[in-house]
């Protein structure tokens, strides 16, 4: 039977890359880090470290146990919770990313605190990478995330212990100064954009609008790289630059600005609810997932 304490001592090495670091971490010292990394090594029979002079590098087999490991972590840390959650009010903990709190969670958590009244909700606001981590763990009971290739970041089969559920396509659209000669357009192609200085609003995207520019031959001028996209529409609204912004990111207010749908080829932003996998079914997750689901169904038309 592999001893789980000494699998915690090789998750710290794994992640620190080194025994001293991670005896430090442990409040251990490195020689007693060894000697559990080696004991692991002999109920094992085989390596699960490679030692060098850049630091500790886990074999095949390390891998493999890492990634038990963290998945055991998840579960433990999940339970925790679970029953910590019996003596206290029934809650719900969600995590999203910020146009999509602003956009699609409101209307969804309005439909399910009607029918469930008496349960506490919680909402914390992280982009995908954040949030992933907090589903995994029990932190939070599902996560509304995107992602902007055609692969979603939880796959069938793989060894997050994490699913994916899709909820909807999020187009992107030029966003230009009202009065600009393309408004009006049914749709315009980033080739036609090629002469304007552009104003960033997420800089996920920075580097895919480079590399569709690149497709179109020309290069990025950028007048802003934010990290928010009401405040990118408000630089274009003054006539800084123009924008690309996926469609439930555009403001209400659309004084001041065009909006046209961004022909392909372009990117596209996909939207889509993050729940564990393999535990049992929490009916308050998956009241809210239907909620979502409804609040899509009934969004109007976005232009």
């Amino acid at each position: 039977m592999i001893d789980v304490r000494r699998v915690s001592v090789l998750r710290d090495v794994a992640r620190l890359g080194s025994f001293n670091r991670a005896a430090t971490a442990l409040r251990l010292t490195p020689s007693a880090v060894s000697q559990q990394i080696s004991s692991l090594e002999r109920e094992l029979g085989t390596a699960v470290v490679r030692r060098s002079t850049r630091g500790v590098e886990l074999t095949e087999a390390g891998r493999i146990l890492v990634e038990a490991g963290e998945a055991i972590a998840a579960e433990l840390s999940h339970a925790e919770r679970s029953i910590g959650r019996l003596s206290t009010p029934a809650g719900l903990t969600v995590a999203t990313f910020t146009s999509g709190g602003q956009r699609l969670l409101p209307a969804a958590l309005t439909r399910f605190a009607a029918e469930h009244p008496a349960v506490e909700l919680t909402v914390l606001e992280n982009e995908p990478e954040d949030a992933l981590p907090l589903v995994r763990y029990g932190a939070a009971d599902l996560a509304l995330v995107y992602h902007f290739d055609e692969l979603p970041p939880v796959r069938p089969g793989d060894r997050s212990g994490l699913s994916w559920t899709p909820l909807l396509d999020d187009p992107m659209w030029a966003v230009l100064p009202a009065g600009h000669p393309l408004a009006g357009r049914d749709s315009v192609s980033i080739a036609e954009l090629a002469d304007e200085r552009w104003v960033h609003g997420c800089l996920a995207i920075v580097d895919m609008l480079d590399h569709y520019a690149a497709l179109a031959g020309f290069e990025i001028r950028t007048a802003c790289r934010g990290t928010d996209y009401v405040f990118a529409q408000s630089l274009v609204r003054a006539g800084v630059g123009i924008s690309m912004i996926p469609q439930i990111a555009l403001t209400a207010l659309q004084d001041g600005l065009a909006t046209v749908p961004l022909a392909p080829p372009c990117p596209c932003r996909y939207i889509g609810i993050v729940t564990p996998q393999h535990r049992r079914a929490n009916p308050l997750a998956e009241a809210l997932m239907r909620s979502l689901h409804d609040t899509v169904a009934a969004l109007p038309a976005l232009a």
